[in-house]
């Protein structure tokens, strides 16, 4: 018996960005394909960032284990982050989300932001949870929401927040915004001047 194994690839595409000025609140329900499309009239890879509140509870949970425990995710003030990648591949979806943390934590640190820490997909400051965060697959893209605490007005966890920081939610979005699609872009030009080897 032959057993065929394929393999994946972490097919690159530098994605278009956006800050979009409207306030709107996250249920969840914007974790779909094709949602920046609808709202901005990006097509094709994206990712974009807004601020508002965040209530996701029940079906709109995307997380298996926080639905089956009866969690949810609340905060009254919010920096979301939404990207999406045509091609429905969940390891790279969960490789967008890790690098879109990595890319909040290094700003956070060029901030001069002390007792940061990640565990996982979550940054924490002290003992606060700083951020939320879930990456999945639709029919045709791999999506990732991140979302980063404002306030702490209305979350159910103990948690941090910018405010606290002292970090412009505007500007730090840009950063973010920029500093992810910078290392895509840099990872895609890095596969192009390589040979194989044997």
């Amino acid at each position: 018996m032959v057993v065929q194994i394929r393999r994946q690839t972490l097919a690159l595409i530098v994605p278009n960005q956006r800050y979009l000025h409207e306030i709107r609140t996250y249920d969840g329900r914007q974790l779909r394909s094709h949602w920046i499309y609808e709202t901005t009239g990006i097509q094709g890879d994206a990712i974009v960032a807004f601020q508002g509140e965040a209530d996701v509870r029940g079906e709109n949970l995307v997380d298996l284990a926080d639905q089956r425990a009866g969690l949810f995710i609340a905060g009254k003030s919010m920096l979301h982050f939404i990207a999406e990648s045509f091609g429905p591949d969940l390891v790279r979806a969960v490789f967008m989300q890790r690098l879109l943390v990595l890319i909040t934590a290094e700003q956070l640190y060029l901030k001069g932001v002390k007792e940061l820490s990640r565990t996982g997909d979550d940054l924490y400051v002290g003992s606060g949870k700083l951020s939320v965060s879930i990456a999945t697959v639709s029919a045709v893209s791999c999506l990732v929401h991140f979302g980063v605490n404002l306030s702490t007005e209305g979350t159910p966890v103990k948690t941090a927040c910018l405010e606290q920081l002292g970090v412009d939610a505007r500007q730090f979005a840009t950063d973010v915004l920029t500093g992810f699609v910078r290392e895509i872009d840099s990872m895609s030009r890095a596969q192009t001047k390589v040979r194989s080897v044997p």
